[in-house]
């Protein structure tokens, strides 16, 4: 489950994961080791453009995954709704270690800029580019819930 959700997506990430307009998608952006501010200020940031404003770098050889197969279901026996994905796979890792990763709202997947992306999520993601693939596992009980 995410590490915390940022407070512009607070009580609103399930309206953006069920996707509700016509070429929008869910990304996930891997974020560089060096330089990461603090969970605490992250989460205050309101676009990507915003939270890689400061020292945090978005680690741009690996590449933006589109995440796929998303369910977003509310469940009303255990009264919750949670999202879920298919693992997110990076093939032939080059470039500098990563620390976490961010899944953001992409209103327009047909253009627009990094100002344009809603962060969603942080999730800790610790691993060092080697050459090889590298799959981050989606917990069995979802990518995230709201209770």
């Amino acid at each position: 489950m995410a590490n915390f959700v940022f407070n512009v997506a607070l009580g609103i990430w399930g309206y953006y994961a069920g996707l509700p307009a016509t070429n929008d998608a869910l990304i996930m952006i891997p974020i560089e080791s060096s330089g990461v501010e603090s969970d605490a200020t992250l989460k205050d940031k309101d676009t990507f453009a915003d939270v890689v404003s400061g020292a945090t770098n978005e680690q741009t050889t690996l590449g933006r995954k589109t995440l796929g197969s998303i369910t977003n279901t509310v469940n009303d026996t255990s009264d919750k709704r949670i999202l879920d994905c298919a693992d997110v796979t990076w093939t032939s890792t080059a470039g500098n270690a990563v620390s976490d990763v961010v899944v953001c709202y992409d209103p327009d997947t047909t253009g627009g800029t990094d100002a344009d992306l809603i962060p969603l999520f942080l999730f800790d993601c610790s691993f060092t580019p080697d050459g090889t693939d590298f799959t981050a596992v989606i917990n069995a009980a979802g990518l995230a819930e709201a209770v």
